[in-house]
């Protein structure tokens, strides 16, 4: 039987949990609408200023993969902040940045340092009463969306506006404020692991080795997250082009219709604590499919394409929470571990789905897009079926 928690979470330190992995998840993000300004200031073409999208995203994966795991063998709170300390000067050098790659390299940075959300859902989880884990989870993950969505609202109308420099400046300000916030509210909590790091990166292996389960979420997570990925990358050159040629803060606004979904995700880690929670996997899965098929029949219809955008983000949530739900009530002592394997493998999908997007962009336009993300839900869904008679969880 699972401990009780050493320190019961409050409604505020909930609140600020919230709020902390939603507007520093926001810093991996701001950068996509952000394409076409920096592309004109270093005059290079528009696919090729979106590889900082891809190196931000690679700079995620392995921060999850080299930062994440070290919250099972270090206090989590003082890991927490020194994280926070250097996410912050990697948004400054990337306001000062005087060449694409230089950018570059403070884009990647930016994803290494933007691990804190990931710190911050195993610290909750760990904190909270087995019982209320999926709603917590849940409540937490709602934060972390709206901000993965509402970044590009903000950094689209900012990049027109102000300058695209100004909003890594920004950045750097709201990042530095939450710093102190955290430094004051975040409670403490004692770490389990005692071996040595590299025993501790051995253990990743045996942890994907020992659990199915893990294996499983975390395949059927990277598929998910590659298909959310490529429409978000390939959504700013459709838009940019015939017949809509926007500018960055219009595309930006697109990313209010989404955030309008994010709402859901307590309902969803809440549903996750009481029933079945691979049940709303399959149902995300059919509904990612389902938006990917109205962007195809429907390309240039703007009420479509705002339908397309909830359903696509209800469906990531309902596959995200319920997935990040199972995993966690495997093995408590290596929450962060499970995390960092479950979080790294997601993020290698977003950023190949980043990629992906980019080249079949360049290869089959819209159309290219909206087919591949269909086949990655087939995928997915392929995954689903066939670990349906073996997975740990009850029978549906």
């Amino acid at each position: 039987m699972e401990k009780k928690p050493e320190h019961v979470l409050s409604r505020g330190q909930i609140v600020l949990m919230a709020a902390c992995t939603g507007l520093i998840v926001a810093n991996i993000y701001y950068c996509q609408p952000l394409i076409l300004p920096i592309s004109k200031e270093f005059g290079v073409a528009k696919e090729k200023a979106g590889n900082i999208t891809v190196l931000t995203q690679i700079g995620y994966a392995l921060g999850l993969l080299f930062l994440v795991p070290l919250g099972d063998m270090l206090e989590r709170k003082k890991q927490i902040l020194f994280t926070t300390l250097t996410a912050v000067l990697s948004l400054i050098l990337a306001a000062k940045s005087t060449s694409l790659l230089m950018l570059e390299i403070a884009s990647f940075l930016i994803g290494f340092t933007s691990v804190i959300p990931q710190l911050i859902l195993p610290l909750a989880a760990h904190l909270a009463a087995p019982e209320k884990r999926g709603k917590v989870v849940g409540s937490i993950m709602s934060g972390l969306l709206v901000g993965i969505l509402l970044s590009r609202t903000l950094s689209g109308w900012v990049g027109v506006w102000m300058g695209w420099r100004s909003m890594f400046w920004i950045a750097a300000g709201i990042t530095a404020s939450l710093l102190l916030l955290m430094r004051v509210l975040l409670p403490h909590s004692k770490p389990h692991y005692t071996g040595s790091y590299s025993s501790l990166m051995q253990s990743l292996l045996t942890l994907v080795k020992e659990q199915p389960l893990l294996r499983e979420a975390s395949a059927i997570n990277a598929l998910a997250f590659g298909a959310f990925s490529m429409f978000w990358t390939a959504m700013v050159l459709h838009l940019s082009s015939e017949p809509f040629n926007y500018n960055s803060d219009t595309i930006g606004m697109f990313g209010l219709a989404a955030a309008a979904g994010a709402l859901i995700a307590p309902l969803i880690g809440g549903s996750a604590d009481k029933r079945n929670p691979r049940v709303p996997i399959g149902y995300g899965i059919m509904v990612i499919a389902c938006s990917y098929l109205l962007f195809l029949i429907f390309p240039h219809t703007l009420a479509v394409l705002i339908v397309g955008i909830v359903i696509l983000d209800l469906g990531i949530q309902a596959i995200h929470v319920s997935n990040q739900s199972r995993i966690y009530a495997l093995l408590p002592q290596a929450r962060n571990r499970l995390n960092t394997v479950f979080m790294t493998v997601s993020f290698i999908g977003t950023s190949l789905g980043s990629a992906v997007g980019l080249i079949v962009w360049s290869a089959a336009g819209w159309t290219g897009v909206c087919l591949a993300g269909i086949v990655l839900m087939v995928l997915a869904f392929i995954i689903y079926a066939i670990t349906y008679k073996k997975a740990l969880d009850p029978i549906l």
